[in-house]
């Protein structure tokens, strides 16, 4: 039976409201970010391909004026009191019921504070460690967490302690034939990305950012798109177009952090595209990212919880991204990769296997029971391992990894240096700048005019062979603009070289020389 409420003046109207929805009046209903949202199933879902969005089954949405009035509707009796004449013509008491006024109803959900109403801290696909070692697994509210488990599977219980043949199932199934026929470069490649499956359940345990997932392939068709799905689709992902400036690549930043999925994803960037974003460096170490709201004049600071991963042919990395950046690369080493006969795989059709929720059950089923495997030992981490901002995640993983024997996690790391497109410009400029000019010091002046071409002839003829430093669109700087360049360089080794920076004899002007250490 609904609850009955009485409501009268506007004042009154008011305290009684907010009173009930403190005492838990309306279910499913939570704050967060001092605003009341209700969680409701969303309608209409279908089985999507891999490379499109998959959200999750529900949504938290807002509480407002008129949300409240349709939930009073449906969870409560609100009525006032009124009086009528009866058949004798004497006042006669009678309910009415009634939907408080908009204004009534603004009023009730304008506060900030909400003593008793449980906070919600986010929505989560699948299974996640708590930060005491416990596995959250049962759909619905966690109070211990925050957290909401909208299941995008049916997943039986795991075991707290799996058995060693569950254990060993486990390990057959993900390598020996989840994982098995994926043209993987190196060992590294599939090690990266088993880790990067689990950092959505162990994100909340190792309380750690995780970095940047580069996935890419020599050829189309090798599997990336597959490889992105396997997360995505039991975290509930979001496919996204690459933006190729910053301003659009912040709005859609904080754009997709108000929708609940576990997985963004920047899929099929064009070939050799270089992925190099301040915005998204900054992203990738923030636990919260602040910005402004779309459409609104205030800031929104969100919990950056999310698995971030890009996908595309041949991909390069600049700027701060490489240190910043988790690559598994595919190498399939032949013309036409999907012509492959696929009836000795061990999953064959993959792409349209890991769509079936009853398979992606099954991923998520054995990938939990190894993570359980490793906390039952008391979740060992590799200490050695370090990995800047993200060395807890990488020590975690790390751990994971080697105690299921899985070999070779972050040892391509010289390889997305290789594929630094920032570091191998400057590492090839400083080289040939000091085999031109030895450790001679140059004014930013002198240095440019060296670059300008030379007459042979008919033809002209580039002294530095097209290694000269160029400017972010591809033009050779001015002296003014290569003395900045040089400046934010100084001190900064690529390779065996270095920029250094000094006065000129003098005094007026800065000069600058490379060095070669002999390694």
């Amino acid at each position: 039976m609904s609850t009955r409420l009485q409501i009268g003046t506007g004042p009154e109207t008011i305290r009684t409201l907010k009173s009930a929805l403190v005492d838990g009046l309306l279910p499913d209903t939570y704050v967060s970010a001092g605003s009341l949202v209700h969680m409701e199933a969303v309608s209409g879902g279908l089985t999507t391909a891999a490379d499109e969005d998959s959200p999750l089954p529900v949504a938290a949405s807002t509480v407002t004026p008129a949300g409240l009035a349709g939930l009073l509707a449906e969870h409560a009796y609100v009525y006032r009191l009124k009086s009528r004449k009866n058949d004798a013509g004497n006042p006669e008491p009678y309910e009415e019921e009634t939907t408080p006024q908009r204004d009534i109803l603004s009023s009730v959900l304008a506060g900030k504070t909400w003593p008793g109403v449980a906070p919600l801290r986010g929505i989560i696909g699948a299974p996640v460690l708590r930060r005491d070692g416990t596995l959250l697994q049962r759909p619905g509210y966690d109070p211990a967490t925050g957290l909401y488990l909208a299941s995008k599977v049916a997943l039986p219980p795991v075991p707290d302690e799996p058995t060693a043949e569950q254990v060993a199932e486990a390990r057959t199934f993900l390598l020996g034939r989840f994982l098995r026929d994926f043209p993987w470069a190196s060992v590294a490649d599939r090690a990266n990305y088993v880790a990067l499956l689990a950092t959505p359940i162990l994100r909340h345990f190792t309380r750690s950012l995780t970095p940047f997932a580069l996935i890419d392939a020599t050829m189309p068709s090798s599997g990336k798109t597959i490889l992105t799905a396997g997360p995505g689709m039991l975290y509930g992902q979001r496919v996204m177009t690459w933006a190729y400036s910053d301003e659009e690549l912040r709005k859609s930043i904080t754009a997709v952090l108000a929708e609940q999925v576990g997985v963004v994803i920047w899929d099929n960037l064009a070939e050799g595209t270089v992925i190099d974003s301040a915005v998204l460096a900054q992203l990738v170490t923030s636990g919260v990212w602040s910005d402004r709201q779309l459409g609104a004049s205030r800031n929104v600071a969100t919990v950056n919880d999310r698995l971030w991963m890009a996908t595309g042919n041949n991909l390069q990395v600049g700027g701060d991204m490489a240190s910043r950046t988790v690559r598994v690369h595919l190498d399939p080493n032949m013309p036409r990769p999907e012509s492959r006969d696929q009836s000795g795989f061990g999953i064959p059709h993959l792409d349209q296997w890991i769509t079936d929720p009853t398979n992606q059950l099954t991923v998520l089923w054995h990938l939990l029971v190894l993570v359980l495997d490793w906390t039952r030992q008391g979740a060992p981490r590799v200490s050695g391992l370090s990995m800047r901002q993200f060395t807890p995640w990488a020590q975690a993983l790390g751990g994971f990894l080697a105690h299921h024997g899985i070999d070779g996690f972050l040892t391509n790391a010289a390889d997305v240096r290789e594929i630094d497109e920032d570091e191998t410009r400057w590492r090839a400029f400083l080289t040939t700048w000091h085999e031109r000019h030895g450790g001679r010091a140059l004014t930013a002046a002198d240095l440019r005019k060296d670059a300008e071409p030379v007459q042979l002839g008919s033809t002209e003829h580039d002294p530095w062979d097209g290694q000269f430093i160029t400017t972010h669109n591809g033009r050779l700087p001015n002296p003014l603009q290569l003395g900045r360049l040089l400046t934010g360089q100084a001190g900064r080794w690529r390779g065996d070289h270095v920029i250094r920076a000094g006065k000129h004899e003098r005094g007026n002007r800065a000069v600058f020389w490379v060095e070669h250490h002999q390694g």
